[in-house]
């Protein structure tokens, strides 16, 4: 199978995944609209993935192109790269960033239970990941810094193959 970036600089900015060989679909049954639009004109399926390809040809996925968000200044911003950096926060189970009015809002499902392991109630457990918020816009460019933190009560809504269900969360 060959693989292509749909970029003007494949190395370093970010495009659409494009694959071609004899193990690729060839299209959807009598859907000729649907096999239209998934494969470029010279026959490359859209994988719906972003991504880049180093030098020595590894392949790096940034996001899916239905996730990004277009930052202000018409920047490309890929909320999971995003939703990694909070999920490293202690007390944080799952996150889902989501554009909220020109700014990012970051959804955050907090462990409750951790929490009141260790002696926090919710408002203390809330505030303590807030205070967070900082380092967490300190490890991301300007244009894709988080505005808000918003906190979840209960686990994200998750397909069958436990991703989050993002178009439910959308504003």
């Amino acid at each position: 199978m060959q693989i292509r970036i749909a970029s003007p600089d494949p190395q370093h900015i970010p495009g659409e995944v494009q694959v071609y060989g004899p193990n690729v679909c060839l299209g959807y049954y009598k859907n000729q609209e649907a096999t239209r639009s998934s494969f470029t004109d010279d026959g490359w399926f859209k994988t719906g993935d972003m991504g880049i390809i180093d030098q020595e040809g590894y392949l790096f996925l940034r996001g899916r192109s239905k996730c990004m968000v277009l930052g202000p200044s018409g920047q490309n911003i890929y909320p999971e790269e995003l939703e990694a950096v909070v999920n490293n926060c202690n007390y944080v189970v799952d996150t889902l960033v989501i554009e909220d009015n020109g700014g990012l809002t970051a959804l955050v499902y907090p462990d409750w239970h951790q929490g009141e392991q260790d002696g926090m109630d919710r408002p203390a457990l809330e505030k303590r990941i807030l205070k967070a918020l900082p380092m967490i816009n300190s490890q991301l460019p300007n244009y894709s810094q988080i505005k808000k933190i918003e906190f979840m009560p209960e686990d994200f809504e998750r397909t069958p193959k436990k991703s989050i269900k993002r178009y439910l969360y959308q504003r």
